[in-house]
């Protein structure tokens, strides 16, 4: 039988444009399974549905490992389990989630997004009532985190007392030397970012090694916080602290890579540009989160749009995880701002010039003043905009 999307005859809400919310029973109704066989799991019925021509797949509802609910996901910009922090309301089934999941495509999600606040909506003590978002996007509670594949693995949140010191202004170099400059100008957050050339021969491999050498002894010398980019089986090699990866290296790591990774008890940062990549990079209890950009650009070519200081403010009150700004900090009033929405870190990189011992004072001062401002003051709550236009996918 050919599975179909709408009941023959019949309108569906539950699909929106393409878009499917529905419980696994509902998605092996419309694959036309037979009562006698043998139940599909989720992640496969989702692949069958949208080999059927819908654009993407929520299966909701599904009973997880724990026992407690889980939602399958299956669009363009992601795939994994979403697992709501609390269980559904009564009367918050699929036909909830999939209004919810409207309302927000509606607003200019996409559809990754707009599946994570359907999911905070699901999840809010009144979900079965008429829900604004207001009643429910500042609600860190009720932010969900999204597995990397089809095992629903989600790290324990680290215990609040157990906070590790502020990152404070966090400097992104690109070779050992430039490392030692900015240690010596009084950074004590760093991140190594030595991209592998397309032909990376045994001699630059080799040199790789040598400048990794050099900047964990520098940073171990200056009581610093190093952060190695990309090269995280190195980087345990010879004894860093920390790494930083991009979600898409994430990606590429099959959950025995993801768990190694976990396991070797580096520092992990973890990029983030959306909602969805939030609430995936929350799976893995890093020791912090990236948020970017906040303003506009030019150190690489991507699809995101500004997150502004509202998403950043945001980013900060729902991580559960200390966040740091990035993209576009170039002066010290950019770090006041970023420290007033809450970001334990403010990332830069072409801000601090040839000269950083000459420009660190002040960024320093702009720094303590946007946190004192935020402690006394912090910025009201508002809901997040989206960060990607609906037409792209990164």
């Amino acid at each position: 039988m050919t599975p179909s999307l709408r009941p023959s005859g019949q309108a569906d809400p539950a699909a929106q444009g393409g878009v499917l919310a529905c419980s696994l029973r509902q998605a092996q109704q419309r694959l036309g399974d037979s009562p006698a066989a043998r139940a599909a799991s989720a992640p496969d019925a989702a692949r069958r549905l949208r080999a059927a021509g819908a654009k993407a797949v929520c299966i909701v509802g599904v009973t997880g490992p724990q026992g407690h609910p889980l939602h399958w996901l299956d669009c363009e910009q992601a795939r994994g389990w979403l697992a709501p922090t609390t269980a559904a309301s009564p009367g918050a089934g699929s036909a909830r989630f999939a209004q919810q999941l409207a309302a927000a495509m509606a607003r200019g999600f996409v559809v990754a997004d707009a599946a994570v606040l359907a999911t905070m909506a699901t999840s809010h003590p009144r979900a079965d009532r008429a829900l604004a978002p207001s009643d429910f996007v500042n609600d860190p509670a009720l932010l969900p985190r999204l597995s990397w594949g089809e095992a629903p693995h989600f790290a324990e949140t680290p215990a609040a007392d157990a906070a590790p010191r502020p990152l404070g202004l966090y400097a992104i170099v690109d070779s050992a030397e430039r490392l030692v400059q900015v240690l010596a100008a009084g950074v004590r957050t760093v991140q190594l970012r030595i991209k592998t050339p397309r032909a990376a021969d045994a001699p630059w491999r080799a040199l790789l090694r040598q400048q990794l050498q050099r900047a964990i002894a520098a940073c171990q010398d200056a009581g610093a916080e190093l952060f190695i980019n990309d090269h995280w089986q190195l980087a345990i090699e010879l004894g860093a602290g920390g790494v930083h990866l991009g979600q898409e290296d994430l990606l590429a790591l099959d959950e025995s890579g993801r768990s190694a990774l976990k396991a070797s008890g580096l520092a992990l940062g973890i990029s983030s540009h959306s909602l969805w990549e939030l609430c995936r990079a929350r799976a893995l209890a890093p020791r912090y989160i990236a948020c970017g950009p906040v303003w506009p650009t030019e150190t690489k070519a991507m699809p995101w749009r500004p997150q502004g200081l509202d998403n950043l403010a945001w980013w900060c009150r729902m991580a559960r995880a200390p966040v740091v700004a990035i993209g576009g900090v170039l002066g010290a009033e950019q770090v006041r701002e970023a420290a007033r929405c809450g970001a334990d870190g403010v990332c830069i990189v072409r801000g601090l010039g040839s000269h950083p011992e000459r420009v660190l004072p002040a960024f320093q001062a702009a720094l303590e003043a946007g946190r004192t401002e935020h402690a006394a003051a912090p910025i009201p709550p508002a809901g997040p905009h989206p960060s990607l236009a609906p037409a792209h996918c990164p």
